[in-house]
C-alpha cells in the first residue's frame, strides 16, 4: 500500500488564493507560497545534475511569480507553468510533502546550495 502522506486527496488554491493547498490521504494539509516552490524547482536547469547544487539564482525569480497552469504528471507529481516562462520542473508529491514536513518557511536558503530538492 502506498504511503497516504504522498497521495493527495485535494489540490487547489487556499482560501484567499495566495498559496497552493494539498490535502493528503492522511488528512494532513500543506500550503506552499508560489515563489518558494519556484525557488525549489528540482529540474536540471535549476539544480546541477552532477552535484545536486542549486544553480537557480533567486534574484532572477520575481517576487510576484505565480503558476499560470498546473498539470498532473501521472499519479505521482505536479508540473507548474510559471509566470516567468519556466515549466520544466516536475514536483513529485513526495517531494512536496517532504519540504512541507521539513518546514518550508524554515528550509535552508536555496541560494546556499542546500535544502530540499
Amino acid at each position: 500500500m502506498k504511503d497516504p502522506r504522498f497521495q493527495p486527496e485535494q489540490i487547489g488554491p487556499n482560501e484567499d488564493g495566495t498559496r497552493l493547498r494539498i490535502v493528503g490521504a492522511d488528512g494532513e494539509f500543506s500550503e506552499y507560497e508560489p515563489r518558494d516552490l519556484r525557488l525549489r524547482c528540482p529540474c536540471a536547469g535549476c539544480v546541477d545534475e552532477m552535484t545536486g547544487r542549486r544553480i537557480l539564482v533567486p534574484d532572477m525569480v520575481p517576487e510576484g511569480i505565480h503558476p499560470t497552469a498546473i498539470h498532473y504528471v501521472g499519479r505521482y507529481a505536479l508540473q507548474f507553468m510559471w509566470s516567468d516562462g519556466h515549466s520544466t520542473g516536475i514536483y513529485p508529491y513526495e517531494f512536496l510533502r517532504r519540504i512541507w514536513d521539513e518546514g518550508l518557511e524554515d528550509a535552508p536558503d536555496p541560494s546556499a546550495g542546500g535544502g530540499p530538492g
